[in-house]
């Protein structure tokens, strides 16, 4: 570890802080410095040392002692949030933080699943990869059906910053020239099953509206001289992603943007630093710095800045603001509009539709693909919406060989049973939908009234549900994907609803949103917050509507655009 990169009490005052250290907080911390701020990144975990820390790395399942299972006791007592992530496991929960530390409550009748990973690099060594960018159709939906506020950005304004962030990050993907889901700058797409790839050819027929594409994912397949340049080398499709991954296959704070960063000698890190609240100098109208709570010894500190970008993650960021109270502003910083911690919005993963499929037992597959199939979404305007419900959804899933671990509940023992689990199983595939969820008021959060965590800052109170637009939106996709099975010659069809609360997709979105009326949005078009100059907000809290495409991709790319604007504006003095 570089030592000199990390600090503890400092007197310098910053160019710029950066508070979050994930996919927002890499990005910020990158663009600043490689535009010449002297920076200091803020987190409140602990330091994550890129292939050094990966301690499961390759370890295999039959090495754990429950088989890569967490012990049930430990479970409850530390993870009773976490153990619901699709990630956790005995060989990632290092990476989930404690639940029994980070305590949160609920609005009675209500459930939300906060997942959370404070460490240098938050979730961007947990995240799913799957990167698209949003459409013109999703910067217009709030205005073309009146729910919420609308962007005060158009896709053509985020267009040329996709591209940046994207020739940086690395896409694997497939070229479709589909309006509702724009290409992106695109090294080689991953392949397509045997059953996959009749099923795509089908559909192209039979359902010419329902186009089926390979996903789009950050992971090298082709690796540009910039991504080798940070040690970066091509995916290996081990699928083990969460563990850590020492070839830098996929993108991460770790592999890409900190080193980046670090290259230009103009950072310094303060990790176990818990932001407690925003310095606010009331005469200058400005932030001026950050007060931290020592995550260890509980000493408080203060660090000093010009510019402040708060990347904390959605719920993480607006926990900050809300507790930044002053005179001018009593609820909260930079909320004259009264909205901070409104419109809280996930997205909906709580329809499958799987089937068999029969007539391909020759064929097989090598490898574990990190891509999977996805349709993306098809009621992606007004005249297309369904009739029983407003906005839309994609799907995502693919075929698959069941293997031994499905048989584990089937009949048999001795040498015949032993062989068959040698052998490839029966082909199946999933679908499993994606859908937005509208903008509203009452799905909001506040600070707790008495409750507070071990630092002592109040505890987020939340208050989060599904509305019946998202119910009904989940009942008719299991319809319209066993449709899309039938027709595709598939067997053994199975619908299935499930209950997952809001904040399992951990896509949190809105609750810091922007929008062109100071009196109804917290942030203008360049994430600035409309009441202080020199504080910005670019991560989830800042979306108007969560669109359908997993949101990271255009996190980073509205976090390179802010910082693109807010270093201009500093070096003219106008944020100072």
């Amino acid at each position: 570890m570089n030592k000199e990169l990390y600090i503890d009490k400092t007197s310098e005052t910053f160019d710029a802080i950066v508070i979050g250290s994930g996919m927002t907080g890499g990005w910020a911390a990158k663009e600043l410095t490689e535009r010449g701020l002297k920076t200091l990144m803020i987190e409140r975990g602990r330091a994550v040392e890129h292939r050094k820390d990966y301690i499961t790395e390759g370890k295999p399942p039959w090495q754990y002692e429950f088989r890569t299972k967490v012990d049930k006791s430990l479970k409850d007592k530390k993870y009773h949030i976490q153990q619901q992530c699709y990630a956790f496991h005995d060989g990632t929960k290092h990476f989930f933080s404690d639940d029994s530390a980070y305590p949160y409550s609920t609005e009675p009748g209500t459930e939300f699943s906060w997942i959370r990973a404070n460490q240098l690099g938050g979730k961007s060594l947990l995240w799913h990869r799957q990167s698209y960018r949003m459409s013109k159709f999703d910067f217009l939906a709030n205005k073309a059906d009146g729910h919420g506020n609308d962007w005060p950005i158009r896709y053509e304004d985020l267009a040329p910053w996709y591209e940046y962030v994207e020739r940086f990050v690395g896409i694997s993907g497939s070229a479709e020239g589909l309006p509702q889901l724009p290409d992106s700058v695109f090294q080689p797409p991953f392949e397509m099953t045997a059953p996959e790839r009749d099923f795509k050819q089908k559909m192209a027929k039979l359902e010419p509206d329902k186009p089926v594409i390979i996903s789009r994912c950050a992971h090298l397949t082709a690796p540009q001289p910039q991504q080798t340049a940070l040690g970066r080398i091509q995916c290996q499709a081990r699928n083990e992603c969460q563990k850590g991954c020492s070839f830098g296959a996929y993108f991460s704070t770790q592999s890409a943007t900190l080193p980046a960063a670090v290259a230009t000698g103009k950072l310094s890190i303060a990790t176990n630093s818990v932001v407690e609240s925003l310095i606010y100098d009331e005469v200058n109208n400005r932030v001026a710095g950050v007060r931290v709570i020592d995550n260890e010894t509980l000493e408080q500190r203060e660090y000093f800045g010009k510019i402040v970008f708060l990347c904390a993650s959605t719920l993480g960021t607006t926990q900050i603001m809300l507790n930044s109270r002053s005179r001018r502003f009593p609820n909260g910083i930079a909320n004259s509009s009264g909205v901070l911690g409104q419109y809280l919005m996930d997205h909906n993963y709580n329809a499958v539709v799987s089937a068999s499929i029969d007539g391909y037992e020759n064929e097989f597959y090598t490898g574990r693909r990190p891509a999977s199939l996805y349709i993306p979404n098809f009621h992606y305007e007004p005249s297309r919406y369904h009739k029983d419900f407003k906005r839309g959804y994609a799907f995502a899933g693919g075929a698959y060989r069941e293997d031994w671990q499905s048989m584990g509940a089937s009949e048999g023992f001795g040498t015949e049973f032993k062989q068959k689990l040698h052998m490839p199983g029966a082909w199946r595939m999933s679908l499993g939908t994606q859908g937005e969820m509208l903008p509203d008021r009452e799905n909001q959060v506040t600070l707790h009234a008495t409750k507070k965590d071990k630092w002592g800052i109040p505890q987020l109170h939340i208050n989060c549900q599904w509305s019946d637009n998202e119910r009904i939106m989940m009942e008719r996709s299991l319809d319209v994907g066993a449709s899309m099975m039938s027709k595709a010659g598939f067997t053994n069809i199975e619908k299935r609803l499930r209950n997952n609360a809001p904040g399992l997709a951990i896509h949190e979105v809105g609750t810091a949103r922007m929008g062109n009326d100071p009196k109804t949005s917290v942030l203008n078009k360049y994430n600035q917050t409309h009441d202080i100059a020199n504080l910005f907000v670019t991560d989830g809290a800042s979306f108007c509507s969560s669109g359908v495409g997993n949101p990271s991709l255009t996190f980073m790319a509205i976090t390179a655009r802010a910082v693109d604007y807010a270093v201009k504006a500093y070096k003219s003095g106008k944020l100072v």
